[in-house]
Order: C-alpha cells, then sequence, then structure tokens
C-alpha cells in the first residue's frame, strides 16, 4: 500500500467568537496519496474550506484552534509550523487555487509579473529564465497569446483568463499537492468544463496531487478518484467516486445528488436536504399529459410582452484620434412571453441576456426597437409612467447582499417599496403583509428587525425574493437570481419562485448560464449567443433535441455525474 503524502489525523479545529471558542471542525481524519485526485464535497459552512486552509497555515494565528489532531505532510507534522517553515512549502510543495481570482490577483500587478514573483520566491532562475518559464506555464495552461496576456492586468483578461492565470501561479514550483478550492463556481459550463479537463490533463502530465473542493457532487464526478463528503464540519462519507455515487449510505450525499436538477425527468418540486434527513422526499414527475395540458392553456392567451427587433448598442473608445467603435450587445432580438409563464433566457457570460433584462425594465433603455408590455410600448414611457411600470415589472438580483442597504432591517427594506408606490392604508398594514410575506418566503416574523449580515446566503435570496414580491408585480426577472448558491438551497430557492408563481400568478423571465435550472423551472427556453437568440423551444424537447451546434456544447459542458 502506497503511503499518504498528507495526513490528517482526528483533527478538531475551533474560532474564537465572542471571546467563546466554538468548534467548527469535528475530528476529521482522511489522506491524500501520490498522483490521485481527491475530492472534497459539501455545502458552504460544511469546513471544507477551513480543512484546507489549515493544511496551508493560512488560519488566522489568534482566532483559530486546534483542539486535538495533527497534519502530516510527507511524515513530517506541520500542525504547529511557524509562519517562516510554511513559507518554505506553501507555493512550492503545496500551492492552492481560490474561488474568485479577482480577490486574489492584484489589480496593480500584470498577470506575467505575478507569477514571475512566485518563481523568483523559490527558485534561482535568472530574470530572462523565469520570463521564460511563465511563458511556456501559461501555454501549459491554454491561455491564448501568452506574451500578450504576460503583459496584461487582470481587469483586462476574461474570468477564465484569470483562473488560468491562478493555475499557473499554483503549479509555477511544481508542487506535489494543488488544493482548488471552487475553482469553477462563477464560470460558465463551457469554461468550466475546459478548466476541469485542464486540471485533470496538469495532473496526468506531472503527477501531483490535486485535492479538489466543491458543492458540486456531479462536477466532482468528472474529475477525482475518490470523495469525501462533508457536512456541519464533520466527515460524513468517504470513498471512490463510483460508490459514492451508486450507493450512498449518507442521508445527506443522497440529498446531495438527487437536489441537482435533472436533464432527464421533469420534477414537481426538488427534493431539499431537510426532505432527506425528514425522511420525506418523494419526486413526483410531471407526466407529458399534465405537461402538454399546461403549455396548450399558457400560449391559448394574449401575449403579456412582445419584444420586437430589440438591439441594444454601445460605444467603444478606441485609441486617441482613432473613430469609436460600437459594439451590439443585442442584435435584433423578438419574442413573446404569456401570462404565468417561465421563460428560461441561458447563455455564456457577455451574450447579452442581462443587458436584455435591463432593457425590458428600462433601466438600461435598448438603441432600436419596440417592447409592448399589454400592449402598450414601454420604450416610450414618460419618467411617472415609468414610475408606475415598476410595480408591474420587477427584478431579483443576483447578489441580494448588494441590493439590500445593510443599514436597514430586512423588514424596513420590504415594506419600503411598497411605501413609494402607495400600496395598503398605512404602516400597521403594511408591516402585517411583510410579516406574512416573510412567512410565504419560509422566514420567521422575527426576522423583520435583523439586519442584512445576519443571514446565510439563501435566507437573503429569500429576503429579496419577497422585497421583489412585496409590490404584487406581474412580471419578475430574475437575473442569475439562484447562481451563487449551494445545491440544496438552490433547490429550495426554485420550489418557492414555483410556489409564489402558482399563488400569485407571477411570469418570470429566469436569465441564468446553468441550463440544468433553467430546464426545470421553463416552460421555454430561448438560448443567447453573442447577442442574437441562436435557438428557442419548449423546455424539455430543446435539451433533448438541440438544433444548433452551440446549444449542444452547452448541454455537453454539463457536469452529469456518473
Amino acid at each position: 500500500m502506497e503511503h499518504p503524502i498528507l495526513s490528517v489525523d482526528t483533527l478538531s479545529i475551533s474560532f474564537l467568537q465572542e471571546k467563546k471558542w466554538n468548534e467548527v471542525i469535528h475530528s476529521i481524519s482522511f489522506q491524500v496519496f501520490p498522483n490521485e485526485i481527491l475530492g472534497i464535497v459539501g455545502e458552504s459552512g460544511s469546513g471544507k474550506s477551513v480543512s484546507s486552509l489549515a493544511v496551508m497555515g493560512l488560519l488566522p494565528k489568534n482566532n483559530a484552534h486546534f483542539n486535538t489532531g495533527s497534519i502530516q505532510y510527507n511524515n513530517q507534522d506541520i500542525t504547529n509550523y511557524s509562519e517562516k517553515e510554511f513559507q518554505k512549502i506553501r507555493g512550492k510543495k503545496i500551492s492552492m487555487i481560490f474561488q474568485e481570482p479577482m480577490s486574489s490577483l492584484n489589480p496593480s500587478i500584470t498577470c506575467g509579473k505575478q507569477v514571475a514573483e512566485i518563481l523568483e520566491t523559490h527558485t534561482h532562475l535568472s530574470n530572462k529564465e523565469i520570463k521564460a518559464e511563465v511563458l511556456r506555464l501559461f501555454n501549459q495552461v491554454k491561455l491564448p497569446d501568452p506574451s500578450t496576456i504576460y503583459n496584461k492586468y487582470p481587469h483586462q483578461i476574461s474570468g477564465g483568463q484569470k483562473q488560468r492565470v491562478m493555475i499557473a501561479m499554483a503549479i509555477a514550483c511544481k508542487p506535489e499537492i494543488l488544493i482548488a478550492d471552487e475553482p469553477t463556481t462563477a464560470l460558465d459550463v463551457t469554461v468550466q468544463k475546459e478548466i476541469i479537463t485542464l486540471l485533470k490533463n496538469l495532473q496526468q502530465e506531472t503527477g501531483m496531487s490535486i485535492v479538489f473542493i466543491s458543492h458540486d457532487l456531479a462536477l466532482i464526478s468528472e474529475i477525482c478518484d475518490r470523495v469525501l463528503v462533508m457536512y456541519k464540519g464533520e466527515i460524513v462519507e468517504q470513498g471512490k467516486v463510483e460508490q459514492i455515487f451508486h450507493q450512498p449510505e449518507h442521508l445527506y450525499t443522497k440529498a446531495l445528488i438527487a437536489s441537482r436538477p435533472s436533464l432527464n425527468v421533469r420534477l414537481k418540486r426538488l427534493p431539499t436536504i431537510q426532505d432527506y434527513l425528514e425522511q420525506n422526499a418523494h419526486a413526483a414527475v410531471v407526466s407529458h399529459e399534465e405537461r402538454k395540458e399546461h403549455l396548450q392553456k399558457l400560449y391559448r392567451q394574449k401575449p403579456l410582452l412582445r419584444v420586437m427587433n430589440v438591439e441594444k448598442e454601445y460605444l467603444v473608445k478606441t485609441q486617441l484620434f482613432q473613430p469609436n467603435k460600437t459594439f451590439k450587445a443585442v442584435n435584433d432580438v423578438s419574442f413573446e412571453m404569456y401570462e404565468g409563464e417561465t421563460l428560461g433566457l441561458v447563455g455564456e457570460s457577455g451574450c447579452g441576456k442581462s443587458t436584455l433584462g435591463n432593457a425590458i425594465l428600462q433601466l438600461d433603455p435598448a438603441t432600436k426597437g419596440q417592447i409592448f408590455y399589454k400592449d402598450r410600448d414601454i420604450t416610450l414611457l414618460s419618467k411617472n409612467e415609468l414610475k408606475d411600470l415598476r410595480k408591474e415589472i420587477q427584478i431579483i438580483f443576483q447578489d441580494p447582499f448588494a441590493s439590500l442597504n445593510p443599514k436597514i432591517t430586512v423588514g424596513e427594506a420590504i415594506l419600503e417599496p411598497m411605501k413609494v408606490h402607495k400600496l395598503y392604508k398605512n404602516d400597521k398594514e403594511r408591516k402585517e403583509q411583510v410579516f406574512d410575506l416573510l412567512e410565504k418566503v419560509g422566514l420567521l416574523p422575527e426576522h423583520y428587525d435583523r439586519y442584512p449580515h445576519e443571514f446565510s446566503g439563501g435566507q437573503r435570496q429569500r429576503i429579496g425574493i419577497a422585497r421583489t414580491v412585496a409590490v404584487n408585480p406581474k412580471l419578475i426577472i430574475c437575473d442569475e437570481s439562484v447562481s451563487a448558491l449551494d445545491i440544496s438551497v438552490q433547490a429550495q430557492v426554485l420550489n418557492l419562485l414555483n410556489d409564489l408563481k402558482d399563488n400569485f400568478g407571477f411570469t418570470y423571465l429566469f436569465i441564468s448560464h446553468d441550463l440544468a435550472v433553467v430546464k426545470y423551472i421553463s416552460d421555454q427556453i430561448i438560448v443567447m449567443n453573442k447577442g442574437k437568440i441562436e435557438e428557442q423551444n419548449e423546455a424539455d424537447a430543446l435539451i433533448a433535441n438541440p438544433q444548433m451546434p452551440y446549444t449542444q456544447k452547452l448541454i455537453d459542458a454539463i457536469p452529469k455525474g456518473i
């Protein structure tokens, strides 16, 4: 039996919170073997990132404390290494790719120089050799035109390219262990697939071990040899990927697999982790007849919204004395929406889907074309008429934290739009409505007086939904409103959106880059690419039988699980 390169043995970690030590990691043990990819799966707060930061020696010394256990790297106990001792192995022997490359890369240094710094610290190469090695690394991580990217700053390149620069930095010193912490979470499925393939190929070329951390089991199954599942600071299950996928033993693992929307069947409700833990998970499938009847009823009506030949152009500044160019973010887009429908709008970053949403909301009006809402062209409305329209057409944002005022309680935040639109007689009635809404989105009346920072990401998204629903809109634009959520929280929010639609008769334009989610919630799907509509069809038919190569490429890139 091979010796492990890394052993974590009965490790418990506490953090200092409000002058009390609170244990967050409870006696975990696992091993990483040479030349293997180990997956760590679990949701926010499960302890997966804390465990990896402990291995890297990056936990805050004053606020974190090891209660029990040890971390051994190559039979050396590194548990209580000093910062100086860690600096010798960090980056050189054990390296890490972080989830958010923009906050991990220095915005004031070019991409090439940032990778060069690592080599300057840990090798004796000359400046000329260092530059040649950085260009070789950029080539290895498949960056286009390495010498151009070498001189670019992080903000000048795409998300996928930034992540590749991070990977180049992490593998620069040929580490024995690479820890990849959610390295593809913020990326489009096609870019995600490229990064996964890249990591797999690098691992085969160099023989390094990779610890791949994610909340997505299907993704883990595409890259890892073994997997361990974390829940509330404990390892609840570990084993070979095939065994975890086909014969999961723990309820939490079963729930993680089941709560991801399926591309093959249409469920009435997504099972959540809570359903599994309370042992009342049953997945009812929508029959072909039910689906047909539902769609016929929808499309018998007159359209609620008609988008006709809409275009949105932006001026792109060029060099001095050069004429400015125009860029068409939305190019001749037309479609209709019906009351009670969920229309999915899908495509990669930069395809124009959010720009189109903003044009419908009149937040960033279209350059050309007409948008009819209830047979009235809303591109011609005055400021006062637009204010009335805001009550009818609302948006749920991707990041509820950024759209909520941190200084006012969530109750006030939900009450505020009711006041603006003069709904209900007085504040007493409005407050009663807020309590009712909080309950409807699965929160409690006592949450009224709390502030946004006191809630988890999933709870904040519910608050954002309650705020949107507060003015009784007809049409709601959901712009990537579940993309930042854990899989089980995502399932809860998708179920909630469906329930609210049934109860209030909402119509949704659901914008996302995640086709599996869009298929679950949508009646029809529009696929956008480079500002144009590539394909449009009934959701199940589009996934089962895509007509365009671009749609096929998007579907192929979705992690399917084993």
